[in-house]
This record gives structure tokens, sequence and C-alpha cells, in this order.
């Protein structure tokens, strides 16, 4: 099996940063085990293994699990022991998770077991690393992590392909033939090889794109968000071992709890939304301006010396970002005279700084919890400095789980007032001088009248999604677990929240530039113009009515691709 990504990333005890474990997870970049850090493990493993050979009951070393922890296992039960644990732990169900999030898991369990907190040995770490390095990705379930002993069934399903068994995704391109065994799921384990993959949609057959017809983004840089979509088989994980020369891991004491005690899941999910919501907040702003400017607002509410009585960081970028978007527009100054009636523009107008700029705060407060996540070695129990090896609770997900719910809420209101000025250029009475839905032939034509009713039906979702996951708690094992964060499941729908944000403001995006159009003789600005044209390089203009819904997922390419931030580049 061909090794996935050239970039090589160095895994030692350092904390990771989030551009790192986007490399590796959107990236395909590979991994280096740091030398030092690995005579660490082996220092480390050997007092485990005292501990192993001790009468005294050690917990995860030479006891059961959870409510099952009284129990002493002798030695000749031991290796059953991980393997149980393992297996009964892989208990996920329901839809396999996108191969971005299961390999960002397992970079960040894999410096967890660097850090040398873990107790695992080299060839634990090995072993974790050969996956990532050969493209083989575990099918993780999306149900079965509560959030707390970390994010259990998930983390299982990675140590049981380590065990050589369950179900994998692979780049093997046997996997593409008509007699190959396997059932067909999402992965995008090929993208990391085959750089003519570009295109997310398969063609009829239900295989990747692999022809020129497949819709290069020419400049435009890779979507990372089209990872999850390339088609692959799953097979048998000893089959992909066995092809990547890998040989199935037998565990040793201690080492099923050190793969599977964290909250590596949630984390990578969190990572991974960050991620989107710095260029997502950055294109928010974009379509805020464009919109200002196509129903004729004013730029004078965005002003540094307005803003600055209110000194939020984040509303301070955003205004920035605006008056950016703006400057020199031929519309903005054809309405700027003592002729003008309007003393204020509505709120979805006025209001955007102070409301994406909210968001951005929340943002750098969920960076701050992930950067002090990204610095910590979970598992339970954990091996200290000293040698000590102790049971503790850092398991638990609520730090993560919080900031999770929290960006929900702001990934839900930032689409909420996008929308509401998408409406207002749809709307005769409201948009100053624009035709009813922005239709070539009001009656005839319905404009984008319907792509409204999309967003709104997503901005309804996304209110739903911005209900917090971590106020609930379901108790488990026997009530040993008593209380749970339910991050995961937070996650989860943070991913799917960034997923609606996109495509309302990938409807706005549309719905502005039009606008712009319309309003010809008179230009844009450099910036909003320049968003417009990229927008035209994928989409027609004003004219009949068409299909809309590839026009929609066109911009969606765009916006995920990060083109539309890089106009706003300070």
């Amino acid at each position: 099996m061909t090794r996935i990504g050239q970039e090589r990333l160095l895994v030692g005890a350092t904390p990771l940063r989030r551009d790192q474990v986007v490399a590796v997870a959107r990236g395909g970049a590979g991994v280096t085990l740091e030398e030092a850090a690995l005579d660490r493990l082996r220092e480390v493993r050997g007092r485990i293994d005292e501990l192993a050979e001790s009468p005294k009951p050690v917990y995860g070393v030479s006891t059961g699990f959870g409510a099952l922890a009284l129990r002493h296992i002798p030695a000749d039960r031991r290796i059953d022991l991980q393997r149980s644990l393992i297996r009964s732990h892989a208990a996920g169900a329901g839809t396999p998770v996108e191969p971005e999030v299961v390999r960002a898991m397992m970079l960040l369990r894999l410096r967890t077991l660097m850090s040398g907190h873990t107790g695992v040995r080299v060839e634990t770490a090995q072993a974790l690393a050969g996956l990532l390095d050969n493209g083989i990705v575990p099918v993780v379930h999306e149900y079965g992590s509560l959030g707390c002993s970390g994010d259990l069934a998930p983390l299982a399903a990675v140590a049981l392909a380590l065990m050589g068994e369950g179900e994998v995704l692979t780049d093997s391109a046997a996997a593409y033939s008509d007699d190959a065994p396997g059932q067909l799921l999402p992965t995008a384990a090929r993208l990391f090889t085959d750089p003519d993959l570009r295109d997310p949609r398969p063609d009829d057959s239900g295989r990747p794109r692999t022809d020129a017809a497949a819709r290069p983004l020419a400049e435009i840089p890779p979507i990372p968000e089209a990872i999850g979509w390339q088609p692959a088989y799953t097979r048998p994980a000893a089959e992909a071992l066995a092809a990547a020369g890998l040989e199935p891991l037998v565990l040793a004491e201690k080492e099923g709890l050190a793969l599977t005690n964290g909250t590596d899941g949630m984390l990578a999910m969190l990572l991974l939304a960050i991620d989107d919501l710095h260029t997502l907040l950055d294109v928010a702003d974009l379509t805020a301006a464009m919109s200002v400017e196509a129903l004729l607002g004013t730029d004078r509410v965005f002003a540094a010396d307005l803003q600055a009585l209110r000194p939020h960081p984040g509303q301070a970028r955003s205004a920035s970002h605006m008056r950016t978007a703006l400057a020199g527009s031929e519309i903005m100054a054809s309405h700027r005279g003592d002729d003008c009636p309007r003393v204020q523009d509505a709120y979805s107008l006025r209001c955007a700084p102070q409301v994406h700029g909210a968001a951005r705060d929340t943002l750098a407060h969920a960076e701050l919890v992930a950067e002090r996540e990204l610095a910590s070695a979970i598992d339970n129990p954990v091996v200290l400095d000293d040698g000590r090896v102790e049971s503790n609770g850092n398991f638990h997900g609520a730090p993560v789980g919080y900031v999770l719910d929290f960006l929900a809420i702001a990934v839900a209101d930032v689409a909420s007032i996008a929308e509401r000025r998408t409406d207002r250029m749809l709307d005769v009475h409201r948009s100053h001088g624009l035709p009813p839905f922005l239709a070539d032939d009001p009656g005839v034509d319905s404009g984008y009248m319907i792509a409204q009713y999309t967003q709104a039906g997503t901005v309804s979702e996304l209110k739903r999604l911005a209900v917090p996951a971590s106020v609930d708690s379901i108790p488990s094992s026997a009530m040993q677990e008593d209380h749970v964060s339910m991050g995961w499941s937070a996650a989860r729908k943070l991913r799917r929240a960034v997923d609606g944000l996109t495509t309302v403001l990938a409807i706005e995006l549309l719905t502005a530039a039009r606008a712009l159009d319309l309003r010809a003789p008179l230009e844009p600005a450099a910036v909003t113009a320049a968003a417009r044209d990229l927008v035209r390089s994928r989409v027609a203009g004003p004219g009949p009515d068409r299909h809309l819904a590839p026009d929609i997922a066109a911009v969606v390419e765009l916006v995920r691709s990060g083109a539309f931030g890089m106009l706003l580049a300070e």
C-alpha cells in the first residue's frame, strides 16, 4: 500500500498545534515518532511491567475496568483482558464518521501515548503511527460515546483495527475493482494520493471522477471538506494491515485503557470546526458587506471610532473587514448625499459586526480551550513523572463539550442574521429598487425565491442544533459513571451546524452577487467586485431561471476552498 502524504509531522511529547492536526487529518501528512520520546516510553513501560508483576492490584494493569474494577486478573488472563476490553468497547452504531475525524482522533491519541504518561510500549505507538502513514482509516461509528471515560467506543474501534479486527477504509486501488468485496462507504483516503480527485461527487457508477470532466478547481485551493466524499470500500482490518506490511498488535497490560481513555474524538472535531469557522466568519463579513452595498446601506456605522466605544476584539475585526470590503464603492457613494432619506439601516445590516464579532470572540474562547486540551495527557490511570500510577477524572469531556455547544449557538446566530439580509434583497418593498426575488422577468421567473426557503429551512435546523448536548447526562456502567459530558454528541451536531452555515452563506453570496450586478452601471467596491467575479467564475450572472441547486453547490465549494477569505487578507 502506498504511504499517503509527503509532508511529515514529528510527534513526541510536545503538544501539537491545530494546523498540524489539520495537516494530518485533511492534508494527508505522515508522522515520524521522536526518538527521545520513544526512549521515555521504554523507561515508563518498565514501571508498568513492575506493577504487572506485583501481587498488589493496580487499576487497568491487573484489574477489570469500570464497575468491574474490584476483580484482580491473574497474569495468564491479562492479554485476554485487553482484547476483551477493546472488543466489548467497540460497540458503536450508525453511520461511519468522516475519515478526517478518524485521522485527527488517531493523531491526538498518538501524541498522548508519546507523552510518556500512559505506559504503553514503543511498538504500540508505532502501530498507531503505521495506520496514519498507510492511509488506513478504521470504521468508527457515529454513536457510542458519552464523552466520559473519554470517547470510548470510537477509540476502541481504532484499537480494534490495530489488533487486526473490525473493518477499515483504505486507499487500496483494488477496492475499486468490479470484483472487490466490501461495502461502499464515504471516505477520502484516495484524495490523499490522487491529486486528480477534486470533484466530491461520484460519477454515475458511484466511483470517483478521475477524468477531465471532474471540474478541477483551477487556481482555487483544494477543498478540504471534500474529504469524506470520495467513495471507497470497507475491508477487514487484517487484510489492510497485511497489504501495508503491518502486523496485528497484541495488547499488553494497561494498553487497552491507554488507547481508549481520552477526549480525542471530540477534540478532533472541535479543532476541525475551528479551522472551518475561521474561514466562514471571514466569508460572513464579506457577504454582509456585499448585502449592505446591494441594499444601499451605509458604511458609516462601521467606522473605527464608533466600534472603539465597545472594545470587543471580534467586533473590531469584523467591522474592519467590512470597511475594507466596501472601500471605494461607487454604489455606496451614490447615496451618501443629504438627499438620502434613510436615517439608519435594519439591524441585520447595521449590527453585523456586533453579531459576527461575538461569534469571533466565542471562537477565540474555544481556541483557548482547544490549546489547553492539546497540551493535555489524558488517560486513566496515568503514569506521573515520579513513577506513580494514579487514577483521575481528567477524561471527563465537559471543558470541550461546553465550547462545542457554545460554538453551535454562535453558528446558528451568524446564519440567522445572514438569512435576514438575504430576505431583504429579495423583498421588493425593502430592497430599494431591486426586482422582486431578483427575478429576470418577475411572474414568469421566480429568481431566488426558493433559495431563501433553503436558507430558512437550514437556519431552523441550526437553531435546533444549538440546543446544548452538554447539559444532558445519562448514567452508565452500573452508576460508576454517573455523570457524563455528551461532548461527542455536541461535536457531531457542531459539524452539521458548520455545514449548514456554509450553505446559508453560499446563498447570501449568490444573492448579493446578483443584486450587485443589478445595480449596474454603478460599480461595487474592488473587494466586493472581486467576490462577485469569483462567484461568476462558477455561476452565470442574472438571466432567466435555471436549475439552482448546482449553483448553490458550486458556491458552497468556493466558500470551503477559502478563496473568499483571501480577498480580505490584511
